[in-house]
């Protein structure tokens, strides 16, 4: 056990976050801790940080434990190091030791003693066992992995916006490699690349790694375990996020049952009570029967749990079929090219999710779209097409002055007030929220009433950049339910992949300065491009094959050019006239007699040498004329088309296997017998 909390309770003020729980970590725990907003969970993590002293229990860890803990408060941090070097501070024991090195090293140049050499020895030791050598790579490898380039590397930290700082933190801590690794919201501040590759790294590594993060996508593929805060208890399931839903749901079905059988029993012992209390035979019955009943432990009734409130998007008018046309659109910012000659279209009822790693331009071409953004090209808006677009420059439009509630009235949208009221329930706003001032907002809470009133804006055309960045997962899921039901068209840009795999219909990706549309949900595009990746594998095998057939035949083929040209090869065949007679040792001399079964058997062998060939030829033709079909985007919407195709391409790759042994075998054995 590497950690363990034992019936803990903390408070802050008269508010208590948990009470009596118990938490035990142990090596290998990939834990997914979950909870409404506002609950207490990075209160949790700095429990066990050992930031907060609980009032009452313990909190105990293992001799020499060492804790990571990833949080915003690392904001703080400062330098004008490079990014770096910056990471490269997480191995400061051996950054030490190379110092020392250094320092030896140039000590021995005057000074030779054998006690010094012995101190650098036994320090270069040290050193090695610590990588010191890959220190370096190590953190370049991470460092890009999590979206810097190479040219990044060398640049000053200080220059990086706040995003982007945090992904060094971010991998200055995962190179530190903790005992327990601790993560609150880490894919708030990665691009979808970024997040795939830190899924990737967390799934080998050796500690145990505690996880606060809003994505679900991310949480089933992270975790095997789920602690949930809630009603200041932690409870515990086994599995990712979606064996939780599946597990919780069953238990609470098992206490609404238990509760109700509770409530019967009662029920029936609160009537012989009422009926026999007084009647003198059966009054001590009766009286034995109450305090029974005053001990017993009550089952508690199950709570509703979040609102589950739904959001209406009301469009104001139909639009024409066509929202919007790009044509050969090119948008530049100095040297960089985000778009080159570019053109889509947007159509009626189109959900279209924009992908793709930071800095590709996704926002760019979303203020492209809403005709924001000065570029080359033409944009032709769609008829009757009323626009709304939410991003974070929005926030500018808030008034500051405002109350949340009042902003939203004023906004123009003729719903009722309880109607508001229960929107902004949607978005975290509850009881009295609603009247604080927009001035006094974080930077969360602002984006959250822009996008409440987005939502009430009556659009049938809607612009979303990063919806989802400042919800909690029930909020999450309301948005999506909104969306489902939404009789618009929209284009949202998003990292949250479980919010993106149950909006979209069409999947856009910015790919060398073109816009590639995907006609179909993200799970499908996932697997196209899962696709795509394993063609390419097999295509470069098969070239690695066919480039060492080659190989092996120029081989075959050497002895008897070399005979045939090289005067300076073979003294015994310098002067020979005929250079055919000298292939190989087993020739045979110029006048022999010609060896008709040898010679049957060579012919029959080239016939089944060219019968080879020509199958092989057949089989690549038909195997690129698949590739061909199962790339093309419209075979994943037509499952029982693709899971033939499929099937097809599985059974083509076995014969081209066979094919291929037959006519290796075939070729050695032709080239022995014209030898």
């Amino acid at each position: 056990m590497l950690i363990a909390l034992q019936d803990i309770t903390f408070e802050f003020g008269a508010r208590a976050i948990v009470e009596n729980a118990s938490w035990h970590i142990v090596p290998g725990d990939r834990v997914g801790l979950i909870g409404l907003n506002g609950t207490g969970k990075s209160t949790i993590l700095r429990v066990i940080n050992g930031e907060y002293t609980v009032s009452k229990g313990s909190v105990n860890k293992i001799k020499n434990l060492s804790l990571g803990f990833f949080n915003q408060d690392l904001l703080s941090f400062e330098s004008d190091e490079s990014i770096l070097n910056v990471g490269m501070t997480a191995f400061e024991q051996a950054l030490k030791l190379e110092k020392e090195l250094e320092r030896i090293t140039k000590e021995l140049e005057t000074n030779e003693e054998e006690a010094l050499l012995m101190e650098y020895a036994d320090k270069l030791h040290e050193f090695e066992v610590l990588d010191g050598y890959n220190m370096r790579h190590k953190t370049a490898q991470v460092l890009e992995g999590l979206g810097f380039s190479t040219a990044d590397l060398e640049r000053p930290y200080s220059q990086f916006s706040g995003g982007w700082r945090m992904r060094v933190l971010l991998a200055k801590l995962i190179l530190q490699q903790p005992d327990v690794l601790m993560l609150d919201e880490p894919t708030n501040h990665l691009d979808l690349p970024s997040i795939e590759w830190l899924e990737k790294y967390l799934q080998s590594y050796s500690g145990a790694v505690i996880i606060v993060s809003h994505d679900r996508y991310f949480l089933d593929r992270m975790v095997n375990k789920i602690v949930e805060l809630y009603q200041q208890q932690l409870h515990h399931y086994a599995g990712n996020y979606e064996d939780y839903e599946v597990e919780k749901e069953l238990r609470r079905e098992m206490q609404q049952s238990a509760y109700e059988n509770q409530q019967d029993y009662i029920r029936q012992q609160e009537r012989f009570i009422e009926r026999f209390k007084a009647k003198a035979s059966k009054a001590a019955q009766a009286q034995s029967i109450a305090k029974r009943l005053d001990k017993l432990e009550r089952v508690e009734q199950v709570d509703s749990g979040p609102s589950k409130i739904r959001i209406n998007f009301t469009p104001d008018r139909i639009p024409g079929k066509i929202i919007t046309t790009l044509n050969n659109v090119t948008k530049r910012f100095g040297k960089l090219t985000i778009l080159e000659g570019a053109s889509a279209e947007i159509n009626r009822g189109d959900k279209i999710a924009l992908i793709g790693a930071n800095g590709k331009g996704k926002s760019t071409l979303l203020r492209v779209i809403a005709g924001t953004e000065p570029m080359e090209g033409e944009r032709i808006g769609g008829h009757n097409v009323v626009p709304s677009f939410y991003a974070q420059h929005q926030l500018e439009s808030l008034d500051l002055n405002s109350e949340i509630l009042d902003e939203l009235k004023n906004f123009g949208s003729g719903r009722t007030e309880v109607e508001l009221r229960a929107l902004l329930g949607c978005f975290l706003f509850t009881g009295d929220d609603v009247y604080k001032k927009i001035k006094i907002l974080s930077g969360g809470e602002k984006a959250r009433v822009a996008l409440a009133k987005t939502i009430i804006s009556q659009a049938n055309f809607l612009l979303l950049d990063e919806p989802t960045n400042h919800l909690d997962m029930n909020s999450v899921q309301m948005l999506i339910d909104a969306l489902a039901q939404y009789d618009g068209t929209y284009v949202l840009v998003s990292h949250d992949r479980y919010f993106v795999s149950q909006t979209a219909n069409k999947i856009w990706e910015i790919v060398d300065g073109k816009i590639k549309e995907f006609k179909g949900t993200y799970a499908e595009w996932e697997e196209y491009k899962k696709r795509q990746a394993e063609n390419a594998k097999q295509l470069a095998s098969a070239d690695k094959n066919t480039n060492e057939s080659k190989k092996k035949e120029v081989k075959n083929e050497r002895p008897n050019n070399n005979n045939a040209n090289n005067n300076s090869g073979n003294n015994n065949n310098k002067n020979n006239s005929n250079n055919n007679s000298n292939n190989n040792s087993n020739s045979q001399p110029k006048n022999a007699p010609i060896d008709k079964e040898k010679q049957k058997e060579l012919q029959k062998h080239k016939r089944q040498f060219q019968q080879l060939e020509e199958q092989l030829a057949r089989l690549n033709e038909k195997k690129a004329s698949l590739e061909t079909s199962m790339n093309d985007p419209q075979t994943y919407s037509d499952k029982k088309r693709f899971q033939q195709l499929e099937s097809e391409y599985a059974q083509l790759g076995k014969e081209l296997k066979q094919v291929n042994e037959d006519y290796e075998k075939a070729f050695e054995k032709l080239m022995e017998l014209e030898g």
